[in-house]
């Protein structure tokens, strides 16, 4: 049988690893301590060495930086701190020249309240802008309704000038745009094209399934201890967003032979369906949250609880079973708004690298899409930074202020943050073991994680056992094996605490992947569906002599093992 992928499919997309850039916190050329284009420019080919075929970019465009970049100020210009647009297409020329695709972020929910066409919104009532953003009056003196925006208080920010309230999703500086304006979305359309003529190869679409709002804008379901609550289900999904994806498809990405992947916070399987069908003509896959929110307790993000791995496997493989046969998975376990994967699901002590080695092999075994975000790779971990004063978050600095305000201890607040602050995917890339990790010459815009002396690029290339090697050849096996892409999935051993295990299928091949997810030891007990099966070999394994370990009916596992067999008919 055939094991190269050159015929399987012209959806590079399915074939492809993702690797995303922060650019903040990714490589600085120049010194003043910004991650820049320059400097990502400068580092192609040590993702070439890591043999990615696509890089997401984080927001690059000019912004008053209230929500590091996703407060977009201008779409069609470059951030000063990060370069100029020449720059930028020097960078995108060097990616193709090395084979790398690239896809932007496309941040079209909201823009930055210095942004040109809200600056005339808020005007007058009858300025031609009006409508691209939402306004509303009060009542009694109180905003429109009682939404809590998501980086706190209330969803509603009060305008003297016209005495109305517009919405705000998240900062106050990010007033949300009104899809329900046909001249918006043309203006929009406008934009996405124009960044499809410049060459890139896609987009990821931030909070993309927020843009539909209910038009009644009902109160959300109260709560006697909140002044302001969750309207999420008034403008997750909305009445009209599946109409708004078809239009912006229809209208801008038709054509072209690109990625788009939908950032979707409380997307259900079954919706997630509907907008990566590909006879629906939305998106080619989505981001779903529901792993990202097990170590959430009722209380939301900051309420941490310890995580169930019985709950991560029944959410992973639900997905992995709802788009098997109609639309797509996108595969990650970290991204600029998530914890370091090692440090929340793995070990960060004295098991880091077989723990890192074992949370990429579950992940990359899967049938998706994966994403690789930066560092994650190297096995980075969470900041723990001492102090609040070394946060850079809006979203951490804000929760800190209203819990102080709320009277809790410094102390409790910070055991929170250190668990779950977005500032742990922000530090800088660690590239050496010279000053500031060799991202800077300068002052880091935030502080480099104390561990960059061991944790590095340089060090883990120069080790063929390391992290970096490792994803190496995960991505290596992904683009030799179609199995990996295409072969279905069935989760084992679903009530086990200790070991995650799943089957894929294929053409008659099988892997069998199995993983401790503890610093114990484990066995698993191998079904005896496979007994009739031919070993062929040992794809991959985190300890030296994984690809000699014998298949057993009870194959005992150590402290965070992984190992893929891969059988024949």
């Amino acid at each position: 049988m055939k094991e190269r992928l050159d015929d399987m499919t012209n959806q590079w997309w399915k074939n492809s690893v993702v690797y995303q850039i922060y650019p903040r916190s990714f490589k600085d050329s120049n010194g003043d301590g910004i991650g820049d284009l320059n400097g990502i420019t400068e580092k192609l080919d040590y993702l070439v060495q890591l043999g990615v075929d696509v890089v997401w970019l984080s927001p690059v465009y000019e912004s008053p930086n209230d929500d590091n970049g996703y407060d977009i100020r201008h779409y069609q210009k470059i951030m000063d701190s990060f370069g100029t647009m020449e720059d930028w297409e020097n960078m995108l020329k060097e990616m193709h020249a090395r084979g790398i695709k690239l896809i932007m972020d496309l941040v079209i929910n909201h823009t930055s309240d210095e942004h040109a066409w809200f600056i005339e919104s808020r005007q007058s009532k009858d300025n031609d802008y009006r409508d691209f953003y939402i306004w509303r009056p009060g009542k009694n003196g109180q905003p429109p309704n009682n939404w809590a925006a998501n980086f706190g208080g209330s969803a509603w920010q009060y305008d003297e000038q016209t005495d109305e309230y517009y919405l705000h999703l998240f900062s106050k500086k990010q007033p949300d745009l009104n899809w329900e304006n046909p001249a918006l979305r043309s203006k929009l359309y406008d934009m996405i094209r124009w960044w499809l003529d410049k060459g890139i190869d896609g987009f990821r679409m931030d909070v993309i399934n927020f843009i539909s709002k209910d038009q009644r804008f009902p109160d959300g379901d109260a709560d006697a201890n909140q002044t302001y609550v969750s309207g999420h289900r008034y403008f997750m999904n909305g009445p009209r967003v599946h109409e708004f994806l078809q239009e912006l498809h229809t209208e801008a990405l038709a054509g072209h032979d690109i990625l788009t992947v939908g950032e979707m916070p409380g997307v259900t399987p079954e919706e997630g369906k509907l907008y990566t069908a590909s006879e629906r003509k939305e998106l080619n896959m989505v981001f779903h949250f529901e792993h990202m929110d097990i170590d959430s307790g009722p209380h939301g993000k900051w309420d941490v609880k310890p995580w169930s791995l019985v709950e991560l496997k029944q959410i992973l493989s639900k997905w992995q079973l709802a788009l098997e046969t109609e639309g797509w998975n996108s595969l990650y376990w970290n991204n600029h708004d998530q914890p370091r994967v090692v440090s929340r699901f793995g070990c960060d002590g004295a098991y880091r690298v077989v723990s890192a080695k074992m949370l990429a092999t579950t992940l990359h075994m899967m049938k998706g899409t994966p994403y690789i975000y930066q560092g994650e790779e190297l096995g980075m971990t969470n900041a723990h930074f001492d102090s609040i004063d070394q946060y850079r978050d809006i979203e951490t600095i804000n929760m800190y202020n209203e819990q102080m305000a709320a009277g809790r201890k410094p102390e409790d607040i910070m055991e929170a943050i250190h668990v779950k602050s977005r500032d742990n995917a922000r530090t800088p890339m660690q590239w050496n073991s010279h000053p500031q990790a060799g991202f800077t010459t300068g002052e880091p815009w935030i502080a480099v994680h104390p561990n960059y002396k061991t944790v590095n690029a340089d060090a883990a290339l120069a080790d063929p056992n390391s992290i970096f090697h490792y994803y190496r050849k995960l991505i290596e096996l992904r683009k030799k094996y179609a199995i990996i892409v295409h072969g279905s999935f069935t989760l084992l051993a679903p009530k086990s605490e200790e070991i995650f295990a799943y089957r894929r299928s294929y053409q008659g091949e099988q892997l069998l992947v199995i993983s401790n997810f503890t610093k114990m030891k484990a066995s698993f007990q191998v079904p005896e569906s496979f007994q009739h099966l031919k070993l062929k070999q040992v794809l991959i394994g985190n300890y030296p002599d994984s690809l000699s370990k014998d298949i057993t009916p009870e194959i005992p596992m150590r402290p965070y093992e992984t190992i893929v067999y891969h059988f024949i008919s």
